[in-house]
């Protein structure tokens, strides 16, 4: 039982740290919001039943949580947003460390086509159903 309590604390610790990490990325270009929030509650409904209602109830987390749970489902207007934020990423990777750098220039490129491989992964997803 003891191991059981110990274990509730490590997602609870993991929901609370992946929300603080999403709230970041609000603010913090290249840092993905969604994903940590996505994360959050999944290791919130193995460690914290009252983080889980709240984001499941929260009018901006909770519909694409649900989303995401029910369906699989991201919407397009996320869809567009994430492929944005890439896009601008990209575009500060291209300038700050242009692909002719020498002998560095993977240090761009394999970002750049990481980015690219999600923004397909992303694209290829449903859309949630119309309500």
């Amino acid at each position: 039982m003891r191991s059981r309590v110990r274990f509730r604390w490590a997602w609870w610790l993991l929901a609370y740290v992946s929300l603080g990490v999403g709230l970041v990325g609000v603010f913090v270009p290249g840092l993905p919001t969604t994903v940590f929030v996505l994360i959050a509650a999944w290791a919130a409904a193995r460690g914290s039943d009252r983080l889980r209602r709240w984001l499941l109830t929260h009018p901006r987390f909770g519909p694409p949580i649900r989303d995401w749970e029910d369906h699989g489902a991201v919407s397009r207007r996320g869809k567009r947003l994430a492929t944005l934020a890439m896009a601008v990423c990209a575009a500060i990777l291209l300038l700050v460390m242009p692909l002719h750098a020498a002998h560095r220039w993977w240090m761009t490129a394999l970002p750049i086509a990481c980015m690219a491989c999600v923004a397909l992964w992303l694209w290829r997803r449903p859309e949630p159903p119309q309500t």
